[in-house]
């Protein structure tokens, strides 16, 4: 079986949890449309067709202009236009996250009134002010939660809700979701009417590795699992969302860092046989070319974006010049 290479990545504006963001956050702050357009040449060159943007609202403001939360004081006054617009130059596929707009790390956030209604005016928002970039792809419904064993009826509700504004006013438009607790997903019966009750176009599991609740040597048996359930529910894709960082020190609490290219070729080639397409979580801050004029993330992004990049090559596999 041939190893599926990276497709996609997800992409933010500012990282949700400080503590892991802290070595792209501020250099992410000061980013100009012409960065925007650099870092997003560097990902298309590496072969990446899809961005998942994680989220056009954090911590009560917003990242576009909207009538529903204050801006960011951000170097790029829209840097969602910036973003798409650099997008359209590189023909990738973006996926907006329709987030934060509560609290993002409420259990709560599902349930919060004001939280939804501000979900759904901002789809309709952004469909009217974004939807000409070619890029526009898709939309990804970032409050993700934990399966376990099955999908919580809240959560399904949730995916259901936004699915139908969403196909309303882009009906063309796939939907991406990316839940977690792929090491406790039961596939059974249960589990096959629930993906088909969620009616979402895309299931991007989390591999679980950079978080420590997977080992590499346990994910091939999981997707295999779920191969099987998404096949008997051909309207859902199989796609990976391969964790391709790992924790400075304790888990949640400490920054993000790349981690070792070994150990990321292993993630990809356990998943490679069972899963679509491969997104990875994420270049942004893991990964930068040498004299990157975007650099954003720690110094060792650098050897991790050489070394895929010297794969690449050496396989013939990402059908990009990375050079």
């Amino acid at each position: 079986m041939t190893t599926k290479p990276m497709r996609g990545t997800w992409c933010e504006f500012q990282h949700h949890n400080r503590a892991e963001g802290v070595h792209w956050n501020p250099a992410c702050a000061r980013f100009t449309a012409a960065h925007w357009e650099a870092k997003l040449a560097e990902m298309a060159a590496l072969g990446l067709e899809y961005l998942v943007l994680m989220a056009v609202a954090l911590d009560y403001k917003a990242f576009y202009p909207t009538r529903l939360l204050p801006p960011w004081e951000l170097a790029t006054p829209d840097p969602l236009e910036a973003l798409l617009a650099a997008a359209d130059a590189q023909h990738l596929r973006v996926f907006i996250g329709d987030g934060f707009w509560g609290a993002w790390d409420s259990p709560a956030i599902l349930a919060d009134p004001e939280a939804r209604r501000r979900r759904l005016a901002a789809l309709e928002e952004l469909a009217a002010r974004y939807s000409h970039h070619p890029s526009f792809f898709g939309w990804y419904w970032p409050n993700e939660a934990e399966i376990r064993g099955h999908f919580q009826p809240q959560f399904i509700q949730y995916v259901r809700e936004c699915n139908q504004e969403a196909r309303r006013l882009l009906p063309h438009a796939p939907t991406l979701i990316a839940p977690y607790g792929t090491n406790m997903v039961q596939a059974d019966d249960q589990f096959v009417r629930q993906l088909e009750e969620l009616d979402v176009d895309i299931v991007a599991y989390q591999d679980e590795v950079g978080v420590r609740k997977s080992a590499v040597p346990q994910t091939a048996a999981y997707f295999e699992t779920l191969r099987r359930a998404h096949d008997r529910v051909p309207r859902s894709a199989l796609w990976a969302d391969v964790e391709i960082f790992a924790f400075a020190g304790e888990v949640y609490r400490s920054p993000l860092v790349p981690a070792a290219f070994n150990r990321v070729q292993a993630q990809l080639e356990a998943v490679s046989p069972f899963v679509d397409t491969v997104l990875v979580y994420q270049y942004q801050g893991m990964m930068n070319k040498p004299g990157s004029a975007a650099f954003c993330g720690h110094e060792d992004s650098v050897r991790l974006y050489t070394d895929y990049a010297n794969w690449c090559a050496a396989t013939g596999a990402c059908g990009a010049s990375a050079g």
